[in-house]
């Protein structure tokens, strides 16, 4: 019952979002390392038409992803922001879930200019988790790039009135200036999206099998680069953040689309993989979102099957108890 409850909160908020019109390995190769490293590309590369969002990405931002230059005699305050994720919408619901979002703000001194910057998905949540499934296309279309928005102000009455707004240091304008080309360089290798953390167990001395790529990861390396260059962070209060943490047994590779999808022999698993996704599509009648629930639990509790797509390849997760949790924890400022 507990996985039904957990995974129908995340689910809702998943299939909410979900308003888009939508390096190859030998298959019998393995990670030889834990967790599977992030893998990160060389520039962004285009978004294809097809995925259009509900809410436009960054729409108070500069279009090419610009960071003003501040003065190295600035002196800048920083924010550690955080807010139910959708509380524009939905309030504090998803806090009641510990299903929180996180931002950093900025305040000059010499300007008396503040600054919110945040990492998150191009094409909302629910398509950076789940793909669509095309009628022409034989394999899965994935919408899931995410990136870094910078934008003039901060909405103190978002951030503060089911989250946190707390100033945990301030920084030099030099400090900020180098923050800013580390920002530029992480936003253009970094582009995908990966919601799931996955583990071997919820104990201390669980092996990660895969780490997530998120808007909480971000923070935690914008932290780690500007303690780096010399600030002191510190926070009167726990700093914790959500992970949707998924359990299985060691994963096994399986493909990329072309060795997957593009090949005769390998039809059944594509098929398999496509029946999987089909239970989270989106725009689904509330009849039919039963029956997805259902299916959902038959396939990773029961059967214990679970597909992940990170680095845009394919691998099975043996899934064990409790299968899925989201855990709000804390992660101390560096």
């Amino acid at each position: 019952m507990r996985f039904l409850l957990t995974l129908l909160c995340f689910t809702l908020d998943l299939l909410s979002c979900l308003y888009v019109r939508a390096h190859t390995r030998p298959l019998s190769q393995q990670s030889s390392r834990w967790p599977v490293p992030y893998r990160r590309v060389d520039e962004r590369p285009d978004v294809d038409s097809y995925c259009k969002a509900l809410y436009p990405f960054c729409p108070n931002g500069d279009r090419d992803g610009r960071i003003p230059y501040m003065r190295d005699t600035d002196s800048i305050s920083v924010y550690r922001l955080q807010a139910p994720v959708w509380e524009f919408k939905y309030g504090d619901l998803m806090g009641k879930f510990h299903i929180m979002h996180d931002a950093i703000g900025f305040s000059s001194a010499e300007t008396e200019s503040n600054y919110t910057m945040e990492w998150y998905e191009l094409f909302q949540l629910g398509n950076c988790t789940f793909p669509h499934l095309r009628a022409n296309a034989s394999a899965p279309f994935w919408c899931n790039q995410g990136a870094a928005c910078f934008f003039e102000g901060v909405d103190d009455v978002h951030w503060s009135r089911n989250g946190t707004l707390e100033k945990i240091g301030v920084i030099t304008g030099d400090m900020f200036n180098d923050m800013a080309q580390w920002v530029q360089e992480d936003n253009q290798t970094g582009i995908y999206y990966e919601t799931w953390t996955v583990r071997s167990d919820p104990g201390p001395n669980a092996t990660v099998w895969f780490e997530s790529f998120d808007c909480s990861q971000f923070v935690h390396r914008t932290y780690r680069k500007l303690a780096d260059l010399g600030a002191k962070l510190s926070s009167s209060s726990p700093t914790k953040y959500t992970k949707v943490y998924l359990y299985s047994g060691e994963p096994t590779y399986l493909g990329n689309d072309s060795t997957i999808f593009g090949q005769p022999s390998m039809k059944d698993l594509a098929a398999d993989i496509q029946k999987f996704y089909y239970t989270f599509r989106p725009h689904q009648s509330y009849v039919d979102f039963a029956i997805s629930l259902v299916d959902i639990y038959e396939k990773v509790v029961v059967h214990k099957n679970f597909y992940l797509y990170y680095n845009s390849e394919y691998w099975h997760l043996p899934m064990k108890p409790p299968y899925m949790q989201i855990v709000y924890e804390e992660v101390p400022l560096p």
